[in-house]
Formats: structure tokens, sequence, C-alpha cells
């Protein structure tokens, strides 16, 4: 099978009119503004330089603005440049992010002359309650209908939520991703919301009108959620934002639940709760934890979290690799 990468070219901000409380394209994606379109032939060029394109299916993804707000003049210009890749047979596909409410049959008609193949939509919340507070600017209706058309057009759906919104709370992140699973997503992104510089909810923090998710808050909101898109066959391609230098150094992160493992420390907190809850009527002293190669980092915990949890209660804990465990199985032995 071939390794899949995607050549991400970011537009922070470009396309979209709302004021979302939580953003700051620029913070976020560490771009200052839009591309044109020889620096993104050029930016696709140098990828493809460190790509084997006979071992890696690659594609261009267009992310961090609202694709189908900009121009169709700017859409053309370029998803042509991108186009360009896919007919040298270099590039499989396009992806881009965008609103659920720039949807429209006229829009994807327009974008159906080129190899685009999956669509994201940023929902971030499937709660009326919960989008109005964020200032989203759409309902959770119009995310509704936002997947069915990408469905009937033939687009791969992706959709990305948010934990840690202004109203909401760990039961509605729950129907979210519920709601994501119901309307035929098949890829997701997690993100819990940080207090970023210069953003609405900056303000709303300062003024004791918006308290962020702790880390442990996060993670035990996002855990749950994390199981029931693996349950379900809907593959999650980032949990958390990307490292980001600014917010190491406390340049542009105000408050909230960022970790550069964050994805990570998650895996632990759902290893942790698995293997709790598979001793819980044990009264051995010493164990021996079998876990498959893939899984064993995450079985330990983040920084040997698990394992230190565990010799609190055990004399004696041995985690061992074992290719002979099936993926996401693990045996517990007594020693």
């Amino acid at each position: 099978m071939k390794k899949h990468i995607s050549i991400p070219i970011f537009i922070p901000g470009y396309g979209c009119t709302n004021d979302c409380v939580f953003c700051n394209q620029k913070t976020i994606t560490g771009v200052a503004k839009n591309p044109s379109s020889a620096e993104v032939y050029k930016l696709i060029e140098t990828w493809l330089t460190s790509v084997d394109t006979t071992k890696t299916k690659v594609e261009i993804a267009f992310f961090g603005g609202n694709f189908l707000g900009i121009s169709k003049k700017s859409q053309n210009d370029y998803l042509t440049i991108a186009e360009e890749f896919v007919k040298q047979k270099k590039v499989s596909s396009i992806r881009f992010s965008t609103r659920p409410d720039t949807i429209t049959a006229e829009n994807l008609d327009n974008i159906s002359n080129f190899s685009v193949k999956t669509i994201e939509i940023g929902v971030q919340s499937m709660d009326d309650e919960v989008l109005t507070a964020s200032g989203r600017g759409h309902s959770a209706q119009d995310s509704e209908n936002a997947t069915k058309l990408i469905l009937q057009y033939g687009f791969t759906l992706g959709m990305q939520t948010m934990v840690g919104l202004p109203l909401d709370n760990a039961k509605k992140s729950l129907f979210t991703a519920k709601k994501i699973i119901e309307l035929g997503a098949k890829e997701t992104r997690i993100y819990p919301v940080l207090v970023i510089k210069n953003t609405e909810l900056e303000s709303l923090y300062h003024k004791g009108l918006y308290t962020p998710l702790s880390i442990e808050e996060a993670i035990l909101q996002v855990a749950p959620i994390v199981l029931l898109f693996n349950q379900n066959n809907v593959k999650i391609l980032k949990v958390g934002l990307h490292p980001s230098e600014a917010y190491a150094e406390g340049k542009d992160l105000i408050a909230g639940p960022y970790h550069p493992s964050f994805h990570e420390l998650v895996l632990s907190e759902i290893w942790k709760q698995r293997i709790q809850k598979a001793l819980l009527n044990n009264s051995n002293k010493q164990i021996k934890i079998l876990v498959h190669p893939k899984d064993i980092n995450y079985a330990i915990g983040y920084g040997g979290s698990n394992r230190n949890w565990l010799k609190n209660q055990f004399d004696k804990v041995v985690f061992v690799s074992d290719e002979n465990i099936y993926p996401d199985k693990f045996t517990i032995n007594i020693l």
C-alpha cells in the first residue's frame, strides 16, 4: 500500500467574512498572508522534490480559510495550478476546507471541473446554542444541508469538530461526534478550543465570561469521541492543533489546553481506561501486559504515565511488545 501525504497550502482567513470568537487564522496557521499563484506553484514543486511519487499517494490540500468563500476566479486559479500536477500524474487529487454555508450547487458545479476528491467542512458543533455563542454565523441545519450536497455530488466528506466552545459541554460534544458519523463523514479532525491572542475569545476570557478547558478536561472529553470515531470507521486526521513555536513560547497562546503531543495524551488515556476496566476483578500483584508493537507506547502512557499509575497498585508491572497480539488488543498475564 502506498504511503499518503498532503501538500498543505494555507490561505488564512481568505474568503471568510465571519468572525468566530476563537479565530485568528494568521496565528493558527503561522501564515501571515495568502499565497500568490506563483507561490502556490513553487510550493508544490518544492514538496514534490522530496517525494517518491511511485511509492506515495499525494494530494494537494487548501487549508486555513474558507475556500468556497473566495472569488470564483481565485478558486479556479488555485485549482488550475493543482490540476496541472494531477495531469502530470505527480498528484492524485485535491482537497480543501470550507464553511458549511458556502456549500451550494453552484459552487460544487464549478469545482467539479477539477480533480477535487475531498471537501472538509468546519462544523465545529451541531448544537445551535453553541454555534451562536461561538459567532459561527451558520446553523447546525446548514451543516446538515451541506453534507447532503457534498455526498450527492460524490465527494468524500470530512467534518471538523471542536471541544470546549462557549456553552459547550461533554454531552454536546459527544452529540456532535455522533451526528458527524450519522451524516456520512469519512474523515474528521478534532480541535480543543484555545484562547488565542487578538480574538473575541481573549476578550471574553479576560472578562471572566469564558473559561477554557484544562488539559485534563480536554483529554477526558476527546477520549470517548476518538473511540466513537474509531468504532465507526471515521478516519481521524488530526487531534489537537499542530505544534507551534509561538504557542510553546507563550507569544500567541493566552490560555487553553494546548500540548504539542495532545493526541498521544488522549490515546494514553484511552489505554488507561481500557486497562483499568480489564483489571477490575484482578487480585494478583504482579502482572504482564502484552500489547502489539504499534500500541506499546500508548499502553505504557505518555511519559510512562500509565505504567507509573499501575506501579502504585501492583508490586510488579511489565509491558511486553508482542506481534502475536492483534493491533488495538492486549492480554494481561500473571507473572
